[in-house]
């Protein structure tokens, strides 16, 4: 899967639909839209995946906290859409254990309760029934928890996986079902005829080259930046999102020496946390914090990360310092803007999708989680067909596999690959040296490095080290130690000079260096939410 260039698309393909946005959302319509037999144009103004859809707490779930708030239809809704997508992506969603841990009797009965409702929502997609464990079990599955008043822990499932991967993974099935999907492609117009939208203009961010494409019907699935989008249709109209912060801090896996997650239900301000084991490390999050700017790169403020640290430290035996934070990152929702009062509260805020017609010619479709990506994608395709009169043809992605979905032995860390893990072994055994280390602490290989850029449109070194390896999200540092020799073997596949590599490898550090944790605030105040 190369990269494809605006010139590779003739301009006078009337495309039945095109989607903006390279994100989850956008990703699964582009996949619906093409397996359904429509001709569909995706394109991404960076890498796919580069916002929110990379910046999750990596949870495949029903939403415990939204069975708490009473909203049963949307719990189990996710419920299912999470049994669909482990059966779909046997070889990057994975069933995990999670332990409530409970420091009274009253919240033994209460979380059982809950959850046992919560494993009977889920019905023939059920992971496993939830169950109470003592004392000594809980110490004995968790040693890292503390101990004091500790009464036992609560265990239930749900899912966990890798969403970057998963996100090329859907961008590789979409194509492979027909669709023309374009990264780097940032739209800069949308194309009228009245008052209906009619199309798109793009300008490709790397080669710098202007596009114009027509279609029946536009999505507008840009996730924080739908209001640019709608702003270009109409200028004056009203913002449909406000953006929310959640922030994640990971850690060595030694501080709760556990392949156990972690659910702390309720937090000092009411929220949930987790921490939830991750590619060998241990990821703690997340916050919500309300703000009135958007951006493909938020940074975390002092006191969100202080918040995560401090309630860990509560939970933990040993409390972790700042020292001990590997990699620190920021993810924006688009909850649905409030339509009056402040609407300070992101508890207050719609964490469903909203899907609206914009205007004759351009739906948007905001809001929702990675969980029930599918789900949405299958209400948006149906609005589009009606809307723009196209033929009706169901919906087939229920029980559509996303390319590499193959149960492979574990033994390696290039199982996340799935059945594409014997090609990049194939690769090592052509060329030996490709099995050469990009770092002595991690498993990475070069043959990786290559075959993302060969089969997985990765372009920059980012691509590489934030998004298809994840190295960025968990060890920030050990990302910089590793940026020279990607950039090094990025140039020479793709033909580019060394100015190219050192730019790649600048341009790298200075993004890497907002992930390593400084305790000052790393955005204006004025970016908050009065």
């Amino acid at each position: 899967m190369k990269r494809l260039h605006p010139h590779h698309l003739t301009e006078n393909i009337n495309w039945d639909f095109i989607i903006i946005g390279g994100g989850a959302t956008g990703l699964g319509t582009a996949l619906d839209a093409a397996s359904r037999g429509f001709k569909t144009l995706l394109v991404e103004q960076s890498d796919f995946a580069k916002g929110t859809s990379s910046r999750s707490t990596k949870l495949v779930h029903g939403g415990v906290r939204y069975l708490a708030q009473g909203d049963i239809g949307l719990v189990k809704h996710a419920l299912k859409e999470r049994g669909l997508l482990q059966q779909n992506a046997k070889h990057l969603v994975n069933k995990e254990e999670f332990l409530i841990p409970c420091y009274d009797w009253f919240s033994v009965i209460k979380y059982l309760t809950g959850l046992t409702l919560y494993d009977w929502l889920a019905g023939k997609y059920s992971f496993g029934k939830s169950k109470f464990f003592s004392k000594k079990e809980t110490l004995a599955m968790m040693p890292g928890i503390k101990e004091k008043g500790l009464k036992g822990s609560i265990r239930y499932y749900d899912g966990k996986f890798d969403d970057a991967r998963l996100a090329v993974n859907i961008a590789q099935t979409a194509i492979e079902n027909g669709a023309s999907l374009l990264n780097y492609t940032k739209v800069t117009g949308l194309l009228k005829s009245g008052d209906a939208v009619t199309g798109i203009e793009t300008e490709d961010t790397i080669t710098g080259i202007t596009a114009k494409y027509i279609g029946k019907i536009i999505i507008n699935a840009t996730g924080v930046f739908v209001d640019d989008i709608l702003q270009m249709n109409n200028p004056n109209s009203k913002k449909m999102v406000r953006p929310s912060q959640g922030v994640h801090v990971v850690l060595d896996k030694s501080f709760l020496n556990s392949e156990s997650a972690l659910m702390i239900p309720k937090t000092s301000d009411g929220r949930v946390l987790f921490a939830v084991p991750w590619h060998e490390h241990l990821l703690v999050g997340t916050t919500d914090t309300p703000l009135n700017e958007h951006s493909l790169e938020p940074r975390a403020l002092k006191e969100e990360v202080d918040f995560i640290m401090s309630t860990a430290a509560s939970y933990f035996n040993r409390k972790p310092m700042e020292k001990d934070i590997l990699s620190v990152f920021s993810g924006l929702r688009p909850l649905a803007a409030p339509t009056n009062g402040d609407g300070n509260s992101t508890k207050e805020i719609s964490r469903d999708h909203k899907l609206i017609v914009s205007a004759k010619g351009l739906i948007t479709i905001t809001g929702g989680k990675w969980t029930t990506y599918r789900r949405m994608a299958e209400e948006t395709v149906n609005l589009a067909i009606t809307h723009a009169g196209l033929e009706s043809k169901a919906c087939v992605t229920q029980n559509l596999s996303i390319h590499g979905s193959l149960t492979t032995a574990t033994d390696s860390h290039l199982a996340i690959y799935g059945s594409d893990r014997s090609k990049i072994e194939a690769l090592i055994v052509q060329d030996p040296s490709l099995g050469n280390k990009l770092h002595p602490a991690f498993p990475y290989t070069e043959a990786e490095v290559l075959w993302s850029a060969r089969n997985e449109m990765a372009e920059t070194v980012e691509d590489i080290l934030s998004r298809r390896l994840r190295i960025l999200f968990i060890n920030a540092q050990a990302a910089k130690d590793m940026a020279p020799r990607v950039a090094s073997l990025l140039a020479k596949e793709l033909s580019a000079d060394k100015n190219w590599e050192i730019n790649q490898i600048e341009t790298f550090n200075k993004l890497a260096d907002g992930y390593i944790y400084h305790s000052t605030p790393k955005i204006t105040e004025s970016a908050l939410a009065n």
